[in-house]
C-alpha cells in the first residue's frame, strides 16, 4: 500500500488543524493505521492509531484529549484532527498502516509548525 499523507502548515498555538493520508490498494481496510510525528532533533514518536474498523482507538498521552484519529475506508483515507495546538507538537508528521505487529509501509510525511 502507498501512503500520502497531507494537510500540513504553520499554525499559532491554540489553533486546529487536520491531517490526511490517501492510501492506494483495495485492502486499505484491512490495515491498522497510525500516526507518528518526528521533531528536530528526536526521535520519531507514536501518536495515534485506529483499528481497521474505525471502532477502536489509541493515544499518546501527550495528545489524548486534543487529537482525534479517524478514518474512512470508503475513500481509504486516514484523519488527523488536532486542536489546541502547542509548538511542542511541531514535527513532521507520518501516517503508516501495519497488517501485522509491525508498521511496515509508510507515507512520505507533511510538516507542522506550531508558532507561540
Amino acid at each position: 500500500v502507498q501512503l500520502q499523507a497531507s494537510g500540513g502548515g504553520l499554525v499559532q498555538a491554540g489553533e486546529s488543524l487536520r491531517l490526511s493520508c490517501a492510501a492506494s490498494g483495495r485492502t486499505f481496510s484491512s490495515y491498522r493505521m497510525g500516526w507518528f510525528r518526528q521533531a528536530p532533533g528526536k526521535e520519531r514518536e507514536f501518536v495515534a492509531s485506529v483499528m481497521r474498523m474505525n471502532i477502536f482507538a489509541d493515544y499518546a498521552d501527550s495528545v489524548k484529549g486534543r487529537f482525534t484519529i479517524s478514518r474512512d475506508n470508503a475513500k481509504n483515507t486516514v484523519y488527523l484532527q488536532m486542536h489546541s495546538l502547542k509548538p511542542e507538537d511541531t514535527g513532521v508528521y507520518y501516517c503508516a498502516a501495519r497488517n501485522g505487529t509491525v508498521y511496515n509501509y509508510w507515507g512520505q510525511g507533511t510538516l507542522v509548525t506550531v508558532s507561540s
